[in-house]
């Protein structure tokens, strides 16, 4: 596998234009970005060099498909080849049920904490409408979580491959991104298109411009949800419906690593503190109980 050339230098047109629209830190940060070796990680990993960031690429390599530990490799060289440090790492998962949720938990297993990703606004708009199908509520449709790890969030897909085609970067494209079993990848490949032909545009700006105002929303409701402990059940006892499903969602998200719970889950729950069941399941694995008067939250 050759090299990825560095000669001749990036379009400075693209890679200026493309590095405003970035929300990265100050030069000379150390930051770890998370390089799958697709072309939006990868556009990541470049604009954050070009943004004068001291870069550590790692690479997590599932073992999914055969030439897996091949893509690790093309990370390596593009991330040696900038002057990056580079760490690849393995976290094996058997394909099956549940297969984005498990590879998820595998990465966020072995990554650093604080790690950025190449989510784009592409994703955004995908994961608006994911959650809004889970009834994940107002904050699910504030979209991908900690934004301040997703530098990438107002550029398009179609610009971060474009990137990688102009600095003549090789490129894994991950077949399971087309594939028809995954909900996301139908969002990807038959809703949205559906929507931009129902309403004659694209909605992706659209979905994305309400990520940001749901994300505003979020934040103050978070500010009256924070006054309030939802596992300390007598405390609950003159606190209105509204307020406790505030407060029990916030706890649920904080429990389950940022994935926000769907609005049944919070319903159940709901029911434990106001004493109607002893324990219910939450989406995702999860299950919550009632003891001593105190909720307990648990991954089955």
């Amino acid at each position: 596998m050759a090299v990825p050339p560095v000669d001749p230098p990036p379009p400075p047109d693209l890679l200026a234009t493309l590095g405003e629209r970035c929300a990265f830190p100050p030069p000379g940060t150390a930051v770890d970005c998370a390089v799958s070796g697709g072309p939006d990680s990868t556009a990541l990993l470049v604009l954050a060099i070009e943004a004068g960031l001291d870069v550590t690429a790692w690479h997590v390599d599932h073992g999914l498909r055969p030439g897996s530990a091949d893509e690790g490799r093309l990370v390596a060289l593009t991330a040696i080849a900038r002057g990056a440090a580079v760490m690849t790492v393995s976290a094996p998962v058997d394909d099956g049920p549940n297969l984005e949720e498990r590879a998820r938990d595998a990465r966020r297993a072995v990554l650093p904490p604080g790690v950025l990703t190449g989510h784009n606004a592409d994703d955004q708009a995908e994961t608006v409408l994911w959650n809004l199908l889970r009834g994940s509520g107002v904050p699910g449709t504030a979209g991908i979580g900690e934004p301040h790890r997703r530098p990438l969030l107002a550029l398009r897909r179609s610009e971060t491959r474009a990137l990688c085609d102009a600095l003549g970067l090789e490129v894994v494209d991950d077949p399971h991104n087309a594939e028809a079993r995954f909900t996301r990848s139908r969002i990807r490949h038959e809703v949205l298109p559906l929507l931009a032909d129902v309403a004659g545009r694209d909605p992706v700006p659209l979905l994305a411009r309400h990520a940001i105002l749901a994300g505003e929303a979020v934040g103050l409701l978070d500010a009256l949800a924070g006054g309030v402990d939802p596992t300390d059940v007598a405390s609950m006892a003159d606190v209105g419906d509204d307020l406790v499903r505030l407060a029990v969602r916030r706890w649920l998200t904080e429990a389950a690593d940022g994935l926000p719970p769907d609005a049944a889950s919070v319903d159940r729950v709901l029911d434990v503190v106001r004493g109607r069941a002893v324990a219910t399941e939450v989406v995702g694995g999860h299950r919550v109980r009632r003891s001593a008067g105190r909720l307990s939250h648990e991954r089955r």
